[in-house]
This record gives C-alpha cells, sequence and structure tokens, in this order.
C-alpha cells in the first residue's frame, strides 16, 4: 500500500481554520540553519517537515537528527527520505562532538536527539545515541538529553546501551493504534513498540518514559482510549497528541481533521488515566516545548 500511496495523489482534505499556521521570519532561523550546515549536522525539524520549525527556530531549539538523511524504512506518513544508506549517509564519528557543538552554540537546556531508523546497522545506532550522550554531557554539563529512539528491531540489548548513558527522557513514539500499522508503518509493530517503553521501566524504574501519537489517520476514539490504557500498563509518563498533516500527495492522506474540542477531550482523557505531562493539540509534535513538559515532573 505505500507504494501506491507514494505513486498515485491522494485527494486532500480542506485545512480548517484552525489548522492555518501563521510564518514566523526571524534571523534566528538563519542563524541556526548557519550553525547546523557547519558542523554538518541535520534537525528533523527540517527533514520531516515539522510545522512548529519557524517558532523552534525562533526560540532557539532545535531536535537533531543524527545518522544520516536516509532512512531504512518507508513509513506512508513521514517526509524523511527513504532508501539503503550508502557511503554518504555512513555514521560520521564526529558527529556526537558536534551535536554537543550544536547545543553549546545554540545555548540549549535541553536537547533532543532522534535519528532515521537504521535496520542496517547491527546495534540500530545504539552506540551512537550513547556517544552523542556523552558527548552533549561532556560539553554541556546543565542540559538534558532526550532521546527519541527508533524500535531497534527489538533488541533488549541495544536499549540497554542507550539507557546506560543515562538519558533524562527516553522517548520512542507509538506513531498510532495498531489496526493502522500494516498500512501506516508497515516495517513496525505494535507490540515491539510498546514494549519499547516498558522495557525501559524494566531497566531503569526511575527513568522518564515518553510516547506520541497522530490522530486523523482513520483511529476510532476507542482505539485512541485504548492505546492511552496500552501506554499507562507500559509505565508511560509522558504523551504527546497532534493532528496528522500529509506531507505531499503522495503520502498518506488525511482521514480526519480532529477539531480542537476533540483534542481538548482526550487530553482530559490521557490526564484521568495518570500521565504525569500530556501536550495535546493539533500543532503539538513529539518534541514540542519538550522542555516545558520535563520541567513539570521534576
Amino acid at each position: 500500500m505505500i507504494d501506491n500511496v507514494r505513486k498515485k495523489p491522494a485527494i486532500q482534505l480542506e485545512r480548517p481554520s484552525w489548522l492555518r499556521k501563521k510564518l514566523i521570519l526571524d534571523e534566528n532561523i538563519d542563524w541556526v540553519n548557519h550553525n547546523l550546515n557547519k558542523l554538518s549536522l541535520h534537525t528533523v525539524c527540517q527533514e520531516a517537515m515539522c510545522p512548529n520549525q519557524a517558532e523552534c527556530f525562533k526560540n532557539g531549539t532545535a531536535t537533531f537528527l543524527i545518522m544520516g538523511r536516509i532512512c531504512t524504512r518507508n513509513c506512508a506518513f513521514c517526509a524523511i527520505e527513504h532508501g539503503k544508506p550508502d557511503m554518504i549517509d555512513s555514521i560520521d564519528p564526529f558527529e556526537p562532538a558536534n551535536v554537543a557543538k550544536a547545543v553549546l552554540l545554540m545555548k540549549l537546556k535541553y536537547a533532543v536527539i532522534t535519528s532515521v531508523t537504521r535496520d542496517d546497522l547491527l546495534d540500530g545506532g545504539a552506540n551512537h545515541y550513547a556517544q552523542t550522550t556523552h558527548e552533549i554531557r561532556q560539553m554541556n554539563p546543565g542540559a538534558k538529553v532526550e532521546l527519541l529512539i527508533p524500535d531497534f528491531k527489538g533488541s533488549c540489548s541495544s536499549l540497554d546501551v542507550v539507557m546506560q548513558s543515562i538519558p533524562d527522557v527516553l522517548n520512542h513514539n507509538l506513531e498510532t493504534v495498531p489496526s493502522l500499522y500494516s498500512s501506516v508503518r508497515p516495517q513496525a509493530d505494535y507490540g515491539r513498540s510498546l514494549n519499547i517503553i516498558r522495557n525501559v521501566k524494566d531497566i531503569s524504574p526511575d527513568a522518564v518514559t515518553k510516547s506520541g501519537i497522530m490522530l486523523g489517520l482513520g483511529e476510532s476514539a476507542e482505539e485512541v482510549l485504548m492505546l492511552f490504557d496500552d501506554l499507562r500498563e507500559a509505565r508511560c509518563d509522558i504523551l504527546t497528541i497532534g493532528q496528522y498533516l500529509q506531507p505531499s500527495p503522495y503520502h498518506y492522506p488525511v482521514k480526519e481533521y480532529i477539531r480542537p474540542d476533540v483534542f481538548k477531550f482526550y487530553e482530559n482523557e490521557a490526564k484521568k488515566r495518570g500521565f504525569k505531562g500530556v501536550a495535546c493539540a493539533p500543532f503539538v509534535r513529539s518534541s514540542y516545548r519538550a522542555y516545558e513538559l520535563f520541567e513539570k515532573l521534576v
């Protein structure tokens, strides 16, 4: 189904008024881009066409994308380029130190590190995540680090390597409800992703865990609430919920634009279930205002 979606433009729904975001132009955007380019770094803000990138760059923040720009998976919702990484996208041994330098240059109190999925690597890139965390801590002793990781194909040893670096928050997104995985995330597995969150707590009971989902892909309210229950059973602490926005006509189509009052309903339901931090609104993304959510927990 992925190939069909990518080759044939999908019918697009008209975007409602609450999903029209004012463009922010600011010299900080150019400054951030200049420093990222100088250090040969990428951000998921740019690669995934995040609607909040202007706001975040204006505030001098960014979510770093490590291990190249080519993802080995082909999720139907994602704007990041997919394929087989070549020598251009081999692991850069200087990248962890360069990320740390960028955190220092941008004077970040809170750094979010994510990556493309690298199923071609034996450890999925776990050691690279750990080294990046180490370098940030060495160069920025007061900075907090959130790692938004792939599923490492369910490898507990890779997860253990990441957790040994003691991230302040360990994030792994479920993205959507189980019934939609075959069409939206065909190379992923709902149970495997859920186990990432569960296993983090088994390795480090005091760790802060986080996950995020998108709405508007065709899920039912009952499925969303069951997902909340699954995450709480897995001892997930923080939940982010946002509207899926189709990156191009060739990606998975938006099935529904969720009204703000429905987002408020889901926010209340999530809080009732005991999540310690909840961000739930149309433009919320996994790392949006991540520091504010973390601060509420400490």
